[in-house]
């Protein structure tokens, strides 16, 4: 069987689903359009000069066109699963599908952060996702994003810090901010990093008091060191983002590392690997969160629920395996 993953992998979290496929022994292949690259110095120069003067962005159609390229020289897929298919013009989903049996969509983000009214009707065959809101709305097919770590007893890891959260650069930081109070409060320690382009406007203006366990900086961290930093604590902080009703990948950090969690998202109930000893769901205004949680042990997920999360389980649901 061939399969084929195309996606603009911001974090590093997609070519895990081609590592599984191919340990299943299937013929899988990435597409990774954030890796196209303009083919020299004078095509850079003139992108910038249509983008400044002309309001237009050719490389994004060259990136399309690079999909095509790839695929002519990797030949006809009987699966094609596109992430985030936003990124892809309508015209040229329909030439992606002329190379496969079945043409599939999985979306990270909810249709209210990113739409895809255009897309929803006669491109792909099945479109999944993970916001529970969508799912009812557009009759989605439901799947969770995954577990992609291997396991970790929490017994053989010794954490630093009480809590910790990793994030992007955004409206969020009110919310990290007054959890971050709180955390003082109860005189609990954490290491809370925000990452964007935009972190330099926290020099010039009052988001937080200065707190040196805040960290600010420009540069993403690498996906091989997301684990590292969440051994390093006893509970990962994970804040919703605005009009996202799904799990994020935190969650399932959390799971893979026996880490306690605490949310602002009150789905969470509603998952059956949810304990209120290992999961703390914050109130409204974030202060609710109370000392007790942090001194009870993390309570093991039962063997048959955690199983459902993994990536493996992932891919058999999406590719029909």
């Amino acid at each position: 069987m061939k399969i084929c993953l195309i996606s603009f992998d911001h974090w590093q979290y997609d070519a895990h689903i081609v590592d599984a496929l191919q340990k299943k022994g299937i013929d899988a292949y990435h597409i990774n359009i954030g890796k196209y690259q303009h083919s020299s110095r004078l095509s850079r120069f003139q992108n910038t000069l249509s983008k400044i003067f002309l309001g237009k962005n050719p490389k994004l159609e060259l990136r399309q066109k690079f999909i095509l390229n790839q695929l002519k020289e990797k030949g006809f897929q009987d699966q094609i699963l596109v992430i985030n298919p936003e990124l892809i013009d309508r015209e040229y989903h329909l030439k992606i599908k002329r190379f496969t049996k079945r043409y599939i969509a999985y979306l990270y983000d909810s249709l209210a952060r990113h739409p895809i009214d255009h897309l929803i009707d006669g491109v792909f065959d099945d479109i999944y996702s993970f916001d529970k809101d969508d799912i009812k709305n557009y009759n989605f097919k439901e799947v969770n994003n995954y577990i992609y770590l291997d396991h970790e007893d929490q017994e053989l890891q010794n954490p630093a810090f009480d809590v910790c959260y990793l994030a992007s650069f955004d409206k969020r930081i009110t919310t990290m901010n007054r959890i971050a109070s709180a955390l003082d409060r109860l005189q609990k320690s954490y290491q809370f990093i925000v990452v964007g382009k935009k972190t330099w406007i926290k020099k010039l203006t009052k988001f937080t008091e200065d707190k040196s366990s805040i960290q600010y900086q420009i540069k993403r961290i690498d996906h091989q060191d997301i684990p590292h930093y969440y051994r390093n604590s006893k509970v990962i902080l994970d804040l919703v983002r605005d009009n996202q009703s799904g799990l994020s990948f935190r969650i399932f950090e959390a799971m893979a590392l026996e880490k306690k969690l605490i949310t602002d998202n009150e789905k969470i109930r509603d998952y059956d690997f949810y304990n209120a000893n290992n999961i703390w769901v914050l109130n409204d205004d974030c202060n609710n969160l109370k000392k007790d949680f942090f001194e009870t042990s993390y309570q093991k997920i039962p063997k048959e629920i955690y199983n459902k999360y993994t990536l493996d389980s992932w891919v058999n649901t999406v590719f029909r395996l």
